[in-house]
């Protein structure tokens, strides 16, 4: 009736074969339909098969299967009928996140024009247009390229659990960068020091810890007394303070890999012992904290903040921003990539150079230092001049 290819085969369906003769006779549904069926049966021993007008297109069929499930690439097309915002909401549900970037995740699950799209209907141009209709809607790059990141991880995860035999997000470009993101604003030294005296008294440290130590906004409201090593200078970053949607803030450990021990200026030193000595610390040593002896949540700070910078007349300057003022000063400092990665707790170097690769010398800039310093030994070097017989010039 067949011709068999291991566990799976073809089969003329308008014929059948009579089991006390032996012979080929026609089928009940002889002339009906499609005529030629690829059967195949999968390891957990259910039957699956397909029909063709053509037994050409069905050996074929049959071939793709074989191969598939030989190399470990076959795929139940059955599994590929759940949608992507279903499948999305099922594999998030199993991610180890905070909660921000839960939230964030689900607000990609929900925007993406393609969520009820079955994932074994999903093509590489449905993502292809997605990213035109974000770009031509003015999201930011880094914003485009976050998103389909995120697409393309839950593609990953589907086509490892079996559910798709590949990543149609796999060999989407992201966004160039080059020439199109803007560059992070790095405030005067003047601003810096308005907001820190127009701050009150309790949190002149807190600003000084983002320009001095380049601490984000939740980990300095994180920072206990016993995170500041005074004697050997090293700042201790172990922990932040996250808003939580619909609940309070709560303390968690920094993002991605930003546990780390940043070294810090005798001035930092001094102005956390003083505030130390002038304003004590909670209970738990939390170095600035609310009447109730929590960590100081980011409301508050952002509060306060606006407060503060419209006092000092630099309205519009983000807290954020000392951090950057921070990694500006190591730059120029002469610092490298790695160590002002390490400073600022990034997770790889490439998003240090992502963010400040504008403010390292380039080798024009090099070229330039290199040849005035060659000008300078020349004009500053001693003794006369005198011309030898022949025309040599020796200094005397």
């Amino acid at each position: 009736m067949g011709r068999r290819a291991g566990r799976a085969f073809i089969e003329d369906r308008w014929y059948r074969e009579d089991r006390a003769t032996g012979k080929k006779v026609p089928a009940k549904r002889h002339g009906v339909g499609r005529r030629w069926k690829a059967r195949w049966i999968e390891e957990d021993g259910r039957e699956r098969s397909q029909s063709y007008d053509r037994k050409v297109d069905a050996q074929r069929r049959l071939d793709e299967v074989t191969a598939d499930v030989l190399t470990g690439r076959y795929v139940d097309a059955r599994a590929g009928e759940v949608t992507f915002s279903a499948y999305m909401a099922r594999w998030a549900a199993l991610q180890v996140w905070k909660p921000r970037t839960t939230v964030g995740a689900d607000l990609i699950r929900r925007s993406v024009p393609f969520g009820d799209v079955a994932l074994r209907s999903l093509t590489k141009a449905h993502v292809e247009a997605w990213k035109k209709q974000m770009i031509a809607d003015g999201y930011a790059p880094l914003t485009v390229n976050h998103r389909l990141v995120t697409v393309r991880s839950v593609l990953k995860a589907a086509v490892e659990d079996n559910v798709v035999p590949s990543n149609v997000a796999a060999s989407v470009r992201p966004v160039r960068l080059d020439g199109r993101t803007k560059r992070v604003e790095i405030p005067p030294a003047q601003d810096v020091a308005a907001v820190i005296e127009a701050s009150e008294p309790r949190m002149k440290a807190y600003v000084e810890l983002a320009a001095y130590a380049g601490l984000r906004l939740g980990e300095i409201s994180a920072v206990q007394v016993g995170d500041v090593d005074f004697l050997r200078r090293v700042l201790h970053v172990r922990r932040q303070v996250q808003a939580r949607p619909g609940g309070p803030p709560e303390v968690r450990e920094p993002k991605y890999e930003s546990v780390r021990d940043v070294p810090i200026p005798d001035e930092l030193v001094q102005t956390l012992a003083r505030h130390v000595e002038d304003h004590g610390v909670s209970s738990q040593g939390w170095l600035f904290f609310t009447g109730a002896g929590r960590p100081m949540p980011p409301s508050s700070v952002n509060n306060w903040w606006g407060r503060t910078t419209r006092a000092a007349g630099v309205e519009g300057l983000h807290l954020h921003a000392l951090r950057h003022f921070f990694a500006s000063g190591l730059i120029a400092a002469g610092c490298d990539v790695v160590t002002v990665q390490r400073a600022l707790g990034h997770s790889k170097p490439s998003t240090t150079l992502d963010t400040y690769s504008h403010l390292w010398p380039d080798a024009e800039d090099r070229t330039r230092a290199a040849a005035g310093s060659l000008a300078r030994r020349v004009r500053e070097s001693g003794g006369a001049a005198q011309v030898r017989p022949g025309g040599a010039v020796t200094t005397v």
